[in-house]
């Protein structure tokens, strides 16, 4: 897919994966449509990307609202006349023990955030993905293929985006394409940061550290737009992710072991 003149959707798009993205595909020829909570970091970024020659729209959008993400998909089209592309990149993590924690009320927000806005977002830009043939890339994660330690809310979540998303697959039988990203830990980003804790609230400068296994997130962006020019159906950043689905079927112990020490190096 040459992304000139499509019109590019991109949620949690105020910092991290998603800022980086955007600017890239707006250099690209993309019109970029970018949503999230926080106005002041979307104006900026809007302001930046305008500066430099793209087309841009900033909808600030709380994705947990189905409203707010009808609309987004209603400004999209009123601005820019159609959709291309939906990346469902927002979303939140936590790093805590199940059985030390006292309040799982935070597993809502999990859920809210990485499941239900993800739905939201996906019922409303549908019709408008179908006309075009469009694309939804998922921005998911190793958590979506087994279970991890210290992330047992947030894995839950990620298992029913990818249940939700490869069963629409089947039913929009090619109607609609999709592109599923498997991230492992990437740097440079606020999702450690912004992850629930113990207690939970945001980790902030309690966050974990990244061990040399993560991605650098220039290198993790240029690999998921040259995944959507190339018209890839999965991949997985690092690589090395490919194997987890043959090694939970067929050596469960020894992945589990694996898993569990690549856990302990990130702190």
């Amino acid at each position: 897919m040459d992304l000139k003149q499509k019109t590019v959707i991109i949620t949690g798009a105020s910092s991290g994966i998603g800022a980086t993205l955007a600017q890239k595909a707006g250099q690209r020829g993309a019109r970029v449509v970018l949503a999230a909570r926080n106005e002041s970091k979307l104006d900026v970024l809007a302001k930046t990307m305008s500066d430099s020659g793209s087309k841009v729209l900033a909808v600030v959008t709380d994705i947990t609202d189905p409203f707010q993400c009808r609309d987004l998909v209603l400004q999209t089209v009123e601005t820019f006349g159609s959709i291309d592309i939906l990346i469902l990149n927002a979303g939140i993590s936590m790093w805590a023990v199940f059985e030390e924690i006292e309040d799982v009320s935070f597993f809502k927000n999990l859920m809210d955030v990485n499941y239900m806005g993800a739905v939201y977002c996906v019922q409303s830009a549908l019709p408008h993905l179908k006309k075009n043939r469009g694309l939804i890339v998922q921005m998911s994660t190793a958590q979506a293929l087994m279970g991890f330690p210290h992330h047992t809310g947030y894995a839950a979540s990620k298992h029913a985006l990818q249940g939700f998303l490869t069963s629409l697959e089947i039913e929009m039988q090619k109607s609609v394409r999709f592109l599923h990203i498997y991230l492992g830990w990437i740097r440079d980003t606020n999702l450690r940061r912004n992850a629930f804790s113990l207690q939970g609230q945001p980790m902030g400068e309690q966050k974990r550290s990244h061990s040399s296994e993560s991605i650098g997130l220039e290198v993790c962006t240029d690999a998921i737009l040259e995944a959507i020019a190339t018209d890839k159906r999965k991949i997985y950043l690092p690589a090395k992710l490919g194997f987890i689905p043959f090694l939970n079927a067929v050596y469960p112990s020894f992945l589990r072991r694996k898993v569990s020490k690549a856990v302990q190096t990130q702190t």
